[in-house]
């Protein structure tokens, strides 16, 4: 019962700590006179995707690469179809140029690349499927291209950046925000990453199915409650672009990073999560070019959350 009672508390210290470890970094950097920009675009970027690192990393760390793979591949396609199907549901989603002609398409291209990694087996000496140290590297080249991308669409927007602020604290106590973030970052991973394997075995369920529903849903909570407040607040662009950008992060950075330190070992039967990421992201270029204005309706929204529980049902099925 404690393991199941950490699991919950896990995703709570996975959260917490990657917005605390935020906090105190940011303040830093404001201290040292670090523009919001430069801040938003790495302290806050990549602190947000923490949770999903963290879990990454523990279950490759403990032999268990089906939590880790199925996290990523989870938390992609429950971005797109569960977090922008709610979000619209709230407000329709106007979509930005940049994000459906530049950032919708890298975030698919990434996908594939991922795939065809996976399955090619491009620097092993056998035919395991594996996502190798060379492919994380690859993986990794790609993501800096993005963040250059990104650098330079910061700078053309530059006052919309910001209007972010960053509060400033004493050293003292943003050091101590610091240290409690990664502890709680450290100890959520484990308890999660714990308390997954232990429902897979109790429930005679598979790891990657605990990775690509629970685990992906729960670390996906920070982009949910981002998006589905800024669709309230009609600051779509933030919406949308959390959602696209976040699964580059998860798809580059995550899985770069993880393989580039360990090779992961990858099951095939992980080619149809990534199936539904490209037919998700497909859907999301077709939501925007079949109407008559770029945006994606309510009714679109509704059609993602519909497509959301049958893939949940369609995981339930395969086990």
């Amino acid at each position: 019962m404690l393991v199941y009672t950490l699991f919950v508390v896990g995703f709570i210290f996975l959260i917490k700590g990657a917005d605390l470890l935020v906090e105190g970094a940011s303040s830093i950097g404001k201290k040292f006179n670090v523009s919001s920009i430069v801040i938003g675009l790495t302290i806050v970027s990549f602190g947000t995707s923490l949770p999903e690192l963290l879990v990454n990393l523990i279950a490759s760390y403990k032999d268990t690469p089906d939590i880790g793979v199925g996290n990523v591949l989870g938390s992609n396609i429950a971005n797109i179809l569960l977090i922008l199907g709610i979000s619209a549901l709230i407000n329709p989603l106007p979509i930005t140029k940049n994000t459906y002609f530049i950032e919708v398409p890298f975030s698919l291209t990434a996908t594939l690349l991922v795939g065809f990694l996976a399955n090619a087996s491009l620097f092993g000496k056998s035919n395991d499927y594996v996502i190798s140290q060379y492919d994380g590297v690859i993986l990794l080249f790609f993501f800096v291209l993005f963040m250059g991308y990104v650098y330079i669409v910061s700078k053309q927007k530059k006052s919309e950046f910001s209007t972010e602020e960053f509060k400033e604290m004493a050293f003292g106590k943003s050091i101590g925000l610091i240290v409690i973030g990664i502890v709680g970052l450290y100890f959520g991973g484990r308890w999660v990453v714990d308390g997954a394997i232990e429902l897979a075995r109790g429930f005679g369920m598979s790891e990657a199915f605990i990775g690509l529903t629970i685990i992906a849903i729960g670390t996906s909570l920070p982009e949910l409650v981002t998006s589905a407040v800024a669709a309230f607040k009609k600051d779509t662009d933030i919406a949308v672009g959390n959602v696209v950008g976040s699964n580059i992060f998860n798809l580059l950075w995550i899985l770069g990073l993880s393989a580039s330190i360990k090779p992961i070992p990858y099951d095939v039967i992980s080619n149809s999560d990534v199936f539904m990421i490209i037919a998700s992201s497909t859907a999301l270029i077709l939501a925007v070019v079949v109407g008559r204005r770029p945006i994606i309706s309510r009714w679109e929204g509704f059609f993602f959350l519909v497509a959301y529980f049958w893939y949940i049902t369609f995981l339930i099925e395969r086990g």
